[in-house]
């Protein structure tokens, strides 16, 4: 049987952090589906289409990866693709505290899948989305924080 996981997050944008942690869990899943979750009542850098376009294009010959928008629970979208687990990734203590207990919580609703807490490799922990958007908004090149081969100014 294939052994799904899911990595829900935002992505805006998707940076080398978080393709640090799909390729770990890779190492530990047979497919990973990426979930961009769409929080309507936000505006972001990117347009979810956008932030899913720039997915498919970081692993574009990597056919065990895709990504797709949705809306609603984490857990109700693991289900719907067949995942047997959440990929949580983990930079410091700040994340793991708000990670764990929103594994209590998907554990108590979704008993049957498990949240894997994976740690973002040192030469890529102090990457986030909110610094690469800040980066950004001061005119800077964000080349650095990006998947190789990834211009951000193809996706604005």
């Amino acid at each position: 049987m294939e052994r799904i996981a899911i990595f829900p997050g935002s992505f805006d944008p998707f940076t080398r952090g978080h393709a640090a942690l799909v390729d770990e869990a890779l190492n530990l899943f047979d497919r990973v589906v990426i979930g961009i979750g769409n929080n309507t009542s936000k505006q972001g850098l990117l347009s979810v289409e956008n932030r899913q376009r720039l997915i498919d294009d970081v692993y574009a010959a990597e056919p065990r990866v895709e990504a797709r928008i949705y809306t609603g629970l984490t857990g109700e979208f693991a289900e719907t693709v067949g995942a047997c687990a959440i990929i949580r990734g983990v930079r410091n203590t700040t994340d793991f505290e708000y990670e764990r207990t929103m594994e209590a919580t998907n554990h108590r609703i979704y008993p049957e899948i498990t949240t894997v807490m994976l740690f973002t490799p040192a030469p890529v922990a102090d990457i986030s989305s909110s610094t690469v958007r800040e980066v950004l908004s001061f005119g800077r090149s964000v080349e650095e924080f990006l998947p190789r081969g990834i211009d951000i100014n193809e996706y604005l």
